[in-house]
Order: C-alpha cells, then sequence, then structure tokens
C-alpha cells in the first residue's frame, strides 16, 4: 500500500471519528433537552388536572339559575 493512499485513509478516519464525536454531543443535548421537556409535559398535565378539579368542586352558587 502507497504512502499517499495510507495518509489518506488515515485522514478519512479522523474525520469520521471527529463527525462521529460531533453526532454523539447532538445525541446528547438531544436527549437532555427531551427530558426537560417531558418533565415540563408531567407538570402542565398535572396543573391541569388541579385546576379541572378545583373548577368542578366550585360552589353552585358560582353558576347562574337556569332561567338567565
Amino acid at each position: 500500500m502507497s504512502d499517499e493512499r495510507f495518509i489518506d485513509m488515515e485522514s478519512r478516519l479522523a474525520h469520521q471519528d471527529q463527525l462521529l464525536n460531533e453526532l454523539n454531543d447532538v445525541v446528547t443535548e438531544q436527549q437532555a433537552r427531551l427530558m426537560q421537556l417531558e418533565e415540563l409535559c408531567k407538570a402542565l398535565v398535572q396543573r391541569l388536572r388541579s385546576v379541572g378539579e378545583s373548577m368542578s368542586e366550585a360552589s353552585p352558587g358560582d353558576e347562574r339559575p337556569p332561567h338567565y
């Protein structure tokens, strides 16, 4: 194998390693963001449930009479 070809293969391998590391960093960041968004969604669901429960527990005195 010629030296030129060997150098070309090493160069390609180095670029592939760099690209693989960059892609790994992106996937890691996306996973962290996804986990944050899942927690946010859970918190919003809990908040909506508590609002719904508090509205269903509202006193009937707050409602309009049927003749309005």
